[in-house]
């Protein structure tokens, strides 16, 4: 069922969204090569307290891992797509990049956001990957308009990944979000006519979350059971924003 917010809620998501993008932007900030994913992770969790917020991710129980997460931030560099794990054993290093999920829960919704952030100077290649899955999103977020269908998102960020010659994660995908982090609907990467195709409406709230490879986008998942990788060792990237359905159009929760 997916749940329409009222304005008040999206005010109250918007406030969640905003921690998020903050402790984002400090983390962009800190991301240098010699930096661990656990000094990420450390940052994450201090500026999270001081707010007086919840940290979304850990603790929370993945049925397919069999078991909970056991940090704030999901942190995973190159050919790590998404839920890796922060590592005071894991340095960064000139020409990585390293993407960075963040969650909160403050007063009661939550709030998720993600982005992919380069360690010094990287690769053409790599910055076109960052550049256009960033831009898939940008796409997908304009498509945030009532009367507009799920399938729209979709179909914008397939194409535009696609016609620069990546390749859409098929396995992950974003979703509705609000008093719980993962509601309905799920918002998949490509069109899949498997999955309901809603049309969106006013007060709808969506977590819209492009991963995409540079080569074979196909996964597996790490030893850990969290960590999902690239089969083929090739980069990948990951942005994420939190955007509701409002009469005047999409409204972006997670930015700063």
């Amino acid at each position: 069922m997916i749940v329409r917010k009222s304005p008040m809620e999206i005010e109250r998501m918007y406030a969640s969204g905003q921690l998020v993008g903050r402790v984002l932007a400090a983390l962009r900030a800190m991301v240098r090569p010699g930096v661990t994913t656990m000094d990420l992770e450390d940052r994450a969790v201090a500026m999270i307290r001081e707010a007086g917020a919840t940290a979304a991710f850990k603790g929370y129980y993945v049925p397919a891992a069999r078991k909970k997460f056991p940090a704030a931030l999901c942190t995973s560099v190159n050919h790590e797509v998404v839920h890796g794990i922060p590592s005071r054993k894991r340095v960064l290093r000139e020409g990585d990049i390293v993407k960075v999920d963040c969650g909160v829960l403050l007063d009661g919704y939550y709030g998720d956001s993600a982005t992919t952030i380069p360690v010094g100077s990287v690769s053409r290649e790599t910055e076109l990957l960052l550049r256009i899955t960033c831009e898939a999103l940008d796409l997908a977020i304009e498509q945030m308009v009532e009367g507009r269908r799920l399938s729209d998102l979709s179909h914008a960020v397939q194409g535009h990944v696609e016609g620069a010659g990546f390749s859409i994660v098929k396995e992950f995908v974003g979703h509705g979000i609000g008093r719980q982090l993962h509601e309905d609907p799920q918002v998949p990467n490509h069109v899949d006519p498997k999955v309901p195709n809603p049309r969106l409406r006013e007060g709808m709230v969506l977590a819209i979350e492009p991963m995409v490879a540079a080569g074979d986008a196909r996964t597996r998942i790490l030893r850990d059971r969290f960590t999902a990788v690239t089969r083929d060792g090739s980069n990948a990237a990951h942005f994420e924003h939190c955007v509701a359905v409002t009469a005047n159009g999409p409204r972006l929760l997670t930015a700063v």
